[in-house]
């Protein structure tokens, strides 16, 4: 089985837990921080990658580790990752549920093109006429970049809605050059 297979797994049990549990959020901001903790702690990732300790030491310490900061349920989960040796695919694992959870509440990613940098209030009213035509919330990640000249580009998914003032005038330039088709 491929990695991204095997993550979104267990990241669809992870949401199952969560639901049960009330709490979609708590349980994603929850293994965010564990996967942002082995990204930022090079001896953490280390000591949880490595054959050479067993998943039962490693079990004992994250149990007193996170015995007083999680949920008990949510850190049998993390043993359970830890004692089936997916630990190194817990990155993954916490992508896959901030996806699984925005598909759960409607929400998509786009990644939105500018010409130049936008302020909170252009930012919100992206946001806000992306949420509009999509008929989803739309969480906008903005990137600039000059060449387009203005107006927007917006890539969600494998669709892409070219909005840029670049795009137009090459447009109007076929159309001087070889007519209207």
């Amino acid at each position: 089985m491929r990695d991204s297979t095997i993550a979104r797994n267990y990241a669809e049990t992870l949401l199952e837990l969560a639901r049960r549990a009330n709490d979609l959020e708590g349980w994603g901001k929850m293994i965010m921080d564990v996967a942002a903790a082995l990204e930022a702690d090079e001896s953490l990732r280390i000591f949880l990658e490595t054959p050479r300790i067993s998943a039962e030491a490693k079990n004992e310490i994250l149990a007193k580790a996170f015995q007083d900061r999680m949920p008990r349920l949510f850190v049998r989960y993390l043993q359970t990752v830890v004692k089936n040796r997916r630990q190194r695919l817990i990155s993954e694992i916490a992508e896959e549920y901030r996806n699984l959870l925005d598909a759960v509440e409607g929400r998509v990613h786009a990644q939105v093109t500018v010409a130049r940098e936008a302020g909170d209030a252009e930012h919100k009213l992206i946001a806000k006429e992306l949420s509009r035509v999509l008929g989803k919330t739309v969480i906008p990640h903005l990137t600039v970049n000059p060449a387009i000249l203005g107006g927007l580009v917006v890539r969600v998914g494998d669709e892409v809605m070219d909005g840029s003032v670049r795009r137009r005038l090459s447009k109007l330039r076929n159309t001087l050059v070889h007519g209207p088709r």
